[in-house]
């Protein structure tokens, strides 16, 4: 169950002049831990975990739960030089769920970096331009990543990756939001993936209290102001109540992403 009413975090000064050198050489100096980071852990210690002996099974969990850790350091990275400050109440859902779909609002370009930092066990969809990257492709294929490579394809991969327990990290809005929007129009890809991998749909809300490192700016234009994140778990979505229902596949879809845009905009029009 949500909160019945979660207030932001307090806005933090403005910085600028020289009070902002300091904030961005550190931001500047995470892109680079970020980049170089990805760089050596998929020459050496991400394909040593994936090749040492055991299960494939046992091989993906280790280097998944190698990039958590490693993850949850960049996050500690970014909070020490004062780009963000992450705050949430109980998270043991998250951090046990098994096997599930888990949803979440796309308000900055670290989103996904906080939430694998938070799950142990996560999978997620990239697109294929990250498999030609050379500073990440090693980090994506280690870990089970799934590609973006279409349709039918995608939800085989989806269905064998959940199958096996690890918990899907999905954004329904397909791209970072739209700044002085709530959130973009949800595609209808999380709930075609829920729906026919028969999972359930965990739902997470990431609530801001000011914009910094969305689409609309530049790598280099780093926040002025802390980003304050706080993070809510929504209540659990089950397949089955929409598998219940008459019309086929592509109305219940329809119907699921509708409810779940409209619990997204309830719930962080409640963020006071």
């Amino acid at each position: 169950m949500t909160n019945p009413a979660i207030h932001k975090q307090p806005i933090a000064p403005r910085l600028s002049g020289l009070a902002y050198v300091p904030r961005w050489l550190g931001g500047t100096a995470c892109y680079m831990v970020f980049g170089l980071g990805g760089l050596l852990s998929s020459l050496t210690i991400l394909p040593i975990l994936r090749f040492w002996p055991g299960t494939p099974q046992q091989r993906i969990e280790r280097v998944q739960r190698a990039v958590h850790i490693m993850f949850k350091g960049f996050v500690r990275m970014m909070t020490w030089v004062g780009l963000i400050k992450v705050t949430h109440d109980d998270l043991s859902r998250l951090s046990n769920a098994k096997g599930m779909i888990v949803t979440a609002n796309h308000p900055t370009l670290i989103d996904v970096v906080i939430l694998i930092s938070l799950m142990p066990n996560a999978g997620c969809i990239v697109k294929q331009s990250l498999w030609r990257n050379p500073f990440l492709r090693g980090v994506v294929s280690c870990a089970g990543y799934i590609p973006n490579r279409g349709a039918e394809l995608l939800l085989d991969d989806c269905k064998s990756v959940l199958e096996r327990g690890t918990n899907l990290i999905i954004f329904p809005e397909g791209t970072r939001t739209v700044i002085g929007e709530k959130i973009n129009d949800f595609a209808r890809g999380a709930a075609n993936i829920t729906l026919r991998t028969r999972s359930d749909l965990l739902p997470v809300f990431l609530k801001t209290n000011t914009v910094g490192f969305s689409k609309q700016q530049k790598w280099y234009q780093l926040p002025r102001r802390t980003i304050g994140i706080d993070i809510e778990i929504g209540e659990t979505l089950p397949y089955l109540r929409y598998d219940a229902c008459a019309g086929g596949d592509a109305k219940m879809a329809r119907q699921m992403t509708r409810d779940l845009e409209n619990y997204y905009k309830q719930q962080l029009d409640r963020y006071l």
